[in-house]
């Protein structure tokens, strides 16, 4: 089950390649087995291990999905969309939209509302799987440690004030109704104008959505001595006024600075463990007084974690010039 959970990028970018040149679900099964090297007969089977759902159903959502951005993005017209993704016309759209979504695609367009986007497929983990890269790290040569300036925004986001690290914040959050990783990646990946937002396919790789610990005045105590709340969501622009999901929450965050430790592109299994060693160990030696600054331990001022192999790993931890 590895080798399907590291090709799960490649079976979502053939999906959707498949889906904008109209292909259907066989032409779709055939590109994914000749891609993977299997039989169709397998990799359906495979493929409804990995997604719970059969691939028939997947596409069915994947192809809303990408009706409902098109819906948000563009003023293409509602029927227009229907044909580019599959649907026979405009009452079929309309149907398949509205049982999926609970609204019509015109109620939609005209005020879009955050809606569960079921096509979140897991991807490979090596903290799941137990695998990547080892050792310490001896030097901080490969860390780039730089001061920004962060303009006011919005974060949208759950939190929990128990979890330590990313599993356990996602284990705990299954515990609470509509709070599950698959059900909270698909609302966030509805939003539009996410700062973050690349186009990824999925949460981990340029969608927007990023972890992020918050000052908190109770909370997980952290080695600098100050309790946090684990989170996890998306920065908006400040100006963003849209709906927010009932099992969600938002907050403005002041324009203020920051400093960041980042590392470059990576290999996500075997130097995963290496580069957060890495990069913990530049941010634990950097020396704060020598560059006329302090970590800001006010309550609310929030601490931002960037993991995308393919882009950079970051920390972008709020701080204060320090008194003289």
């Amino acid at each position: 089950m590895k080798t399907w959970y590291k090709s799960i990028q490649i079976i979502i970018g053939e999906i959707d390649q498949c889906i904008k040149s109209r292909g259907d679900e066989a032409v779709t099964l055939r590109r994914l087995a000749a891609r993977l090297g299997y039989s169709e007969y397998y990799v359906s089977r495979k493929f409804r291990e990995i997604s719970g759902m059969q691939l028939r159903e997947y596409l069915h959502y994947r192809r809303l999905a990408f009706a409902l951005r098109a819906l948000r993005d563009t003023e293409d017209g509602i029927l227009d969309i229907a044909l580019e993704y599959g649907f026979s016309s405009h009452e079929a759209f309309t149907r398949a939209f509205k049982k999926a979504y609970g609204m019509t695609p015109s109620a939609y367009r005209k005020a879009p509302a955050p809606v569960v986007l079921r096509t979140v497929l897991r991807p490979f983990d090596c903290y799941l799987l137990g695998i990547g890269g080892t050792g310490m790290a001896k030097s901080t040569e490969n860390i780039k440690i730089y001061f920004v300036t962060i303009p006011a925004h919005r974060f949208l986001h759950i939190r929990n004030y128990e979890s330590i690290g990313y599993w356990d914040f996602w284990q705990k959050q299954s515990a609470v109704p509509g709070q599950d990783c698959e059900t909270i990646c698909g609302l966030l990946d509805s939003v539009g104008g996410k700062l973050d937002d690349v186009g990824g396919d999925q949460p981990d790789s340029g969608s927007g959505q990023l972890m992020a610990f918050i000052n908190a005045p109770t909370g997980r105590i952290c080695s600098w001595g100050i309790p946090l709340a684990e989170a996890y969501g998306v920065r908006l622009p400040a100006d963003y006024d849209g709906p927010v999901p009932p099992q969600m929450q938002i907050m403005d965050v002041p324009e203020g600075e920051y400093i960041v430790f980042e590392h470059g592109p990576f290999d996500f299994e075997t130097e995963n463990q290496t580069v957060e060693a890495e990069i913990e160990q530049a941010m634990r030696e950097f020396d704060y007084e020598k560059s006329g600054y302090r970590l800001d331990t006010t309550p609310d001022r929030v601490f931002y974690f960037y993991h995308d192999c393919k882009r950079f790993w970051k920390y972008v931890r709020p701080v204060v010039k320090a008194a003289r």
